[in-house]
């Protein structure tokens, strides 16, 4: 062989077709990855929705293993031992107040509580979740943690709600 022939490069239509293969490839891959970001943020809100429904499961065992029957300010023997009940058995708040409406302040002491160490932020600049109330059904107020971290606000907010009259963890906007 030459010179001439080793040296050959690749032809301006080899070029051509690796670029338009390249496009092709990645006209549908991008919207794919544009997708992970979004079921990240569903996954991350139903993780949380499922620890927190967990907590309050064991919470309530840990309330009938004791042979309690009636509202608790601390149950003895989960978490910290601080963990306040309602006369069902709910977690209701660690300082105490065992009463099922809910405030704020509640709410984020029964997420830390039932979450502990593993608990996503509720409070500061990095905030994964914020923390609030609403009326129930039964004339009460459940606690709403709305996610933060995907910048979505109003009626599209992914949020988890806990109800302490009846210990339901649900979501909103998660499917």
């Amino acid at each position: 062989m030459s010179a001439k022939q080793r040296n050959k490069g690749f032809t301006l239509i080899e070029l051509v077709v690796v670029i338009a293969i390249l496009a092709i490839l990645a006209a549908f891959a991008l919207p794919r990855f544009a997708q992970l970001s979004e079921e990240a943020h569903r996954s991350s809100v139903k993780a949380t929705a499922g620890a927190l429904s967990a907590g309050v499961a064991l919470a309530k065992a840990q309330w009938v293993t004791n042979g309690s029957t009636a509202a608790v300010t601390a149950l003895e023997g989960f978490g910290n031992d601080d963990m306040a009940v309602s006369v069902d058995g709910w977690p209701t708040s660690t300082s105490g107040n065992t009463g099922v409406t809910m405030s704020a302040t509640k709410c984020s002491q029964v997420f830390v509580g039932l979450l502990q160490s593993n608990a996503p932020s509720i409070t500061g600049t990095d905030a994964e979740y914020s923390v609030s109330t609403q009326a129930d059904a039964g004339g009460a107020t459940d606690c709403v943690f709305t996610y933060l971290l995907d910048g979505l606000t109003g009626t599209d907010a992914k949020q988890i709600i806990y109800d302490a009259d009846t210990g339901a963890v649900t979501t909103e906007n998660v499917n």
